[in-house]
């Protein structure tokens, strides 16, 4: 018997993703970011959150998905994603955020083997709620290796607004 695990849904055109509650910090309705020059394509830009730069992730790109236009429903969700090395502060850009969910942990099964290596890393598993699909996301995997080591660099400084020119 498995206990209850409580996710954030969130949404990416028709595909739901859900996230740990205990990591999310906040959510925000989508604002104008501070864009760094020279960062991944992932790295929309940067966000002020209780006088921190937080580094914000457009999860489709990071995902591989297509980009699409902010909307109304588009939200930042603010996480504190445990990794190996630290806790890293950041922000990811959804479609919508659905509801906060319940599952048992026996109801979240590994992905799907289709017989070749494919980049499902960051997938800690694949539930069911009302009758769909739920990624669950790995959050360490999700910001690993490499890619923390990017975006901690890029949000090293705190960005300061251009000097005004003499006229």
């Amino acid at each position: 018997m498995g206990h209850d695990i409580h996710l954030v849904t969130l949404g990416l055109g028709r595909e739901i993703f859900a996230v740990p509650v205990g990591c999310v910090i906040e959510i925000l309705a989508m604002r104008d970011l501070f864009v760094v020059p020279d960062a991944p394509p992932y790295l929309a830009g940067l966000t002020h959150v209780r006088s921190q730069a937080v580094p914000v992730v457009d999860l489709r790109r990071k995902l591989g998905l297509s980009p699409s236009q902010a909307t109304h429903q588009t939200r930042i969700i603010v996480l504190e994603v445990p990794t190996p090395a630290r806790t890293l502060v950041v922000g990811l850009i959804a479609d919508r955020v659905i509801e906060v969910i319940s599952l048992r942990q026996s109801e979240i099964g590994p992905p799907p083997d289709i017989g070749t290596a494919w980049g499902s890393g960051y997938i800690a598993g694949i539930g069911r709620h009302c009758d769909d699909f739920v990624i669950v996301f790995d959050m360490a995997r999700l910001f690993s290796g490499e890619e923390v080591a990017h975006i901690a660099a890029d949000t090293v400084t705190t960005p300061r607004a251009a000097p005004v020119e003499a006229a």
